[in-house]
């Protein structure tokens, strides 16, 4: 792990040695930015951002906070002693620190399992219709007159486009909760 502090920071992005903190964060798990300012942590994440091209997580707790959190792709805001701010700026928000592992790892693979499962879902449910309409033009020698009513596809569109994502949303847990949680590297199995 790497830890660093604002002085530090200033020193980096005040003499232009971004490139060399990003070759030495890269070989390190994990990086702590302490006793920095809201300026620097944001900086921090852009520059990660800009120039590993890899999606950024920020975790914080205070009104300080608020600029790395926003500057994240994913923002999470724990609801603490020092106010609400950071959960006012934040993608997710959870209470205590330690609710984290569960966030990621577990909401995080379910979440992951469904929009991939609803992607697929989206297109299949397209490429029907428009099938069924391509060969009704056959049928009807192109005179492009409809096949169904306006209603009736208005209520295929909601029917078929409202459901399935409520009942994929509340039913569909591939993993348990529990092993999620026992084998972390689980979450990697979608990718």
């Amino acid at each position: 792990g790497l830890v660093i502090d604002g002085r530090t920071l200033n020193v980096i992005f005040q003499g232009g040695l971004e490139e060399k903190f990003l070759a030495l964060a890269k070989h390190c798990r994990s990086v702590l930015c302490c006793r920095s300012t809201p300026l620097q942590k944001s900086m921090v994440v852009k520059l990660v951002r800009r120039q590993l091209k890899v999606m950024t997580l920020s975790i914080g707790d205070g009104a300080n906070d608020v600029s790395m959190i926003q500057a994240a792709d994913v923002g999470i805001g724990i609801s603490g002693q020092e106010g609400m701010q950071a959960v006012m700026a934040s993608d997710f928000a959870i209470s205590r620190f330690k609710h984290l592992k569960k966030l990621l790892l577990v909401h995080g693979h379910w979440c992951y399992a469904r929009l991939a499962k609803m992607v697929i879902y989206f297109f299949y449910k397209n490429v029907t219709y428009v099938n069924l309409l391509f060969w009704y033009q056959f049928f009807c020698g192109f005179s492009g007159s409809t096949m169904i009513d306006y209603w009736q596809m208005i209520f295929f569109n909601l029917f078929f486009t409202s459901m399935p994502p409520l009942l994929f949303g509340v039913l569909d847990r591939d993993v348990s909760a529990e092993t999620l949680l026992g084998l972390p590297e689980l979450y990697k199995h979608g990718q």
